[in-house]
């Protein structure tokens, strides 16, 4: 397990189109963990960079932590491994191994506002 702080360990939020639609809309799966088509909003779904050393415990913790307010339900993670890039001369370069949290929380904790005070 790895040494780290709840402020070092989610390092951005993730902004994509699916994950803005995620927040918006939340995900419904079923128990094969296909997604369900439903008409009411499910609960938000956000999607973070963490650090490729944190664990779903500590991913959790930090959530709850810096986000006053907001209870975490479950933790998914995925990481992404390098990949080969040809650099400017002779060496090729390698892309960072970066790893993505997918945070789902309780029905009854506050939202995430990812643009206070902008």
């Amino acid at each position: 397990m790895a040494n780290l702080q709840y402020y070092d360990i989610i390092q951005k939020p993730l902004m994509t189109e699916k994950s803005m639609r995620l927040v918006s809309h939340g995900r419904d799966t079923n128990s094969n963990g296909e997604e369900m088509k439903t008409d009411k909003a499910a609960d938000p779904v956000y999607m973070f960079y963490v650090h490729p050393k944190a664990t779903k415990t500590q991913i959790k913790e930090a959530v709850e932590k810096l986000f006053a307010g907001t209870k975490v339900e479950y933790v998914n993670t995925l990481i992404t491994h390098p990949k080969k890039r040809q650099r400017r001369g002779s060496l090729p370069g390698r892309t960072a191994i970066r790893k993505k949290a997918i945070v789902k929380l309780t029905p009854g904790s506050s939202q995430i506002e990812y643009f206070e005070g902008i």
